[in-house]
């Protein structure tokens, strides 16, 4: 399998109230059946009905809280992490952890859409990014799991 995601798919309550709640946040989106799709750099973001998601995936929909998942968006200041959150903030998104200062030396702050999602917005000075926005995660020195056919 490859290292790569290419698709998020959150399950929403309500697509047409999530894609504005996306859209009023300067994400531009698009709707097919009942399904909306958002260019993120070089994955897509998708919203679909969460019964229908649950049903696909072959898994139970408790209708639980927190689903043991966070999205996560790096931004290359701080000021773009205030920024970011008082602009979900305005968007009707609920502020759960106002920014502050990290243990890895950088700032951050989260927050949930109306359907619970959790977004860390994130300045770590220890992640680059590239002009467009692409995260490089960093050689942190430490040996990966060896080739079985060394």
């Amino acid at each position: 399998m490859e290292q790569r995601i290419s698709l998020v798919t959150l399950g929403v309550a309500d697509v047409s109230r999530a894609r504005a709640f996306y859209e009023h946040l300067g994400w531009h989106g698009q709707e097919v059946e009942e399904t909306a799709f958002f260019q993120a750099g070089g994955l897509a973001l998708v919203l679909w009905g969460r019964a229908k998601l649950a049903e696909d995936a072959g898994v139970a929909d408790n209708g639980g809280g927190f689903g043991g998942l966070a999205l996560a968006q790096n931004v290359p200041s701080r000021a773009e992490v205030d920024a970011v959150l008082a602009a979900a903030s305005a968007a009707g998104a609920a502020v759960t952890r106002p920014a502050r200062e990290t243990f890895y030396g950088g700032y951050a702050g989260c927050f949930s859409d109306p359907d619970g999602h959790v977004w860390e917005i994130a300045w770590n000075p220890g992640f680059p990014l590239a002009a467009d926005g692409t995260l490089t995660v960093p050689d942190f020195g430490t040996p990966g799991p060896q080739d079985p056919a060394d």
